[in-house]
């Protein structure tokens, strides 16, 4: 069996889709499976082309034995609206004329968001001779209307109209969370649908093989400091504020630290409203290395997870909740729908706080931060359902399982 994946992001880069396209390529792999990857040059978060690939090199590579080929992309640090349509215009133009020398495939499988990456896949499969996946890790465009990201109703409608038509020549759509295979199967009964949901690696984030690390030290904490900890991209969806806002209810609890790592376009402005309200107990860290997060996670007490308060987020799961509950880490959860029945109610794993709601947030903080025993309870529940529910070897070893049924003639 020979597997393309078309993405526009992927490793080097670091980031939700990129790692999870990544392990289950390497898995898929280790299960004979012949995967390769065609992608763009890395330039996200920064938008900035990685050193290492600027004028001409490793176009093609490879990554833990997947070969991976990379096509030119438009990139540019402006956000608007017109540099992200070139950013992601041309890698759909320049992706379909880099694969259409790639040969056969069994299997071609587009990662959505962006979108328009559709228009190059479904043409790619026709000319590949391959079935085409569909994985829908966000419902764009309606993610990108109910956000305010796009409010131009033309361009709305014509990418709401190419969504019924990648969904439409799709032989199987698969979406991240349940919450996206209902909703598609609801607008398109006929469809044929997937849950392939993100998941972790439960021996990489392993509480008793990770070392620990002077994380505390380095940063200023003691270990007396019960650490709440935020660490992913800052984006408008999370609704960051809210932790912000948050520590200002607790900023009289010296022992209570909400720790902010990372970057993205709300990173300013965060920091602004931490030095406009005087704030100590807030703290921004740069993002790190993949390699870098097991000590992290290990050394910090309670996983935040915030999401904007829109209907649109009830089926959303964030990547960064897996890796807090492979390490037994407690959820402070502000993320209503399927995420809270899987990790608060199901699994016994947190605390859930309304979306955007600061004083629930500190409420809750402070109930975590008071007991220890509740916070250990909590983390042992949260291991024991991902490695049973969310477990990678499991996820694509059932995927395969799925293309095998697919491939039948």
């Amino acid at each position: 069996m020979k597997v393309l994946f078309l993405t526009q992001y992927y490793p080097p880069e670091i980031g939700a889709p990129q790692n999870r396209l990544h392990e289950l390529a390497v898995r898929l792999r280790a299960h004979g499976v012949e995967v390769e990857v065609l992608t763009a040059l890395p330039n996200y978060p920064k938008m900035e082309v990685q050193e290492a690939y600027k004028n001409g090199n490793n176009r093609e590579e490879i990554i833990d034995s997947i070969p991976v080929y990379r096509s030119w992309i438009y990139v540019s640090k402006s956000k608007g609206i017109i540099s992200r349509l070139l950013n992601y215009f041309s890698f759909v133009w320049s992706s379909y004329w880099r694969g259409r020398k790639l040969g056969n495939y069994d299997f071609l499988l587009v990662e959505s968001p962006p979108l328009f990456l559709g228009y190059t896949a479904i043409r790619l499969a026709k000319k590949m001779k391959a079935k085409l996946i569909f994985n829908v890790s966000d419902l764009w465009p309606e993610s990108a209307e109910k956000l305010g990201i796009v409010t131009n109703k033309r361009l709305l409608k014509l990418a709401y109209n190419l969504e019924a038509k990648c969904y439409r020549s799709a032989n199987l759509i698969t979406g991240q969370t349940e919450g996206i295979v209902n909703d598609i199967k609801h607008r398109f009964p006929k469809a044929s649908l997937y849950w392939l949901p993100n998941g972790v690696d439960v021996d990489f984030y392993d509480p008793d093989k990770v070392k620990s690390t002077n994380f505390r030290g380095d940063h200023g904490f003691t270990q007396h400091d019960v650490l709440f900890f935020y660490g992913g991209i800052l984006g408008y969806a999370q609704g960051l504020e809210v932790i912000v806002h948050a520590a200002d209810e607790l900023r009289d609890q010296v022992n209570i630290q909400f720790i902010i790592q990372g970057s993205g376009p709300e990173k300013e402005k965060l920091i602004k409203l931490k030095e406009d309200l005087k704030l100590n107990n807030v703290h921004f860290l740069d993002p790190v290395s993949k390699s870098e997060m097991p000590g992290i996670v290990k050394a910090v007490d309670v996983a935040l997870v915030p999401l904007k308060n829109l209907p649109l987020f009830q089926g959303a799961m964030p990547s960064k909740v897996f890796e807090a509950l492979s390490m037994k880490k407690p959820l402070l959860l502000g993320v209503d729908g399927e995420a809270r029945n899987h990790f608060i109610e199901k699994a016994e794993a947190g605390l859930f706080f309304e979306p955007e709601n600061s004083k629930e947030l500190a409420k809750q903080a402070k109930i975590l931060a008071l007991d220890a025993s509740k916070r250990q309870i909590m983390g042992e529940n949260a291991r024991k359902y991902v490695e049973v529910h969310f477990n990678r070897n499991k996820l694509a070893a059932s995927f395969l399982e799925k293309l095998k049924e697919i491939q039948k003639p």
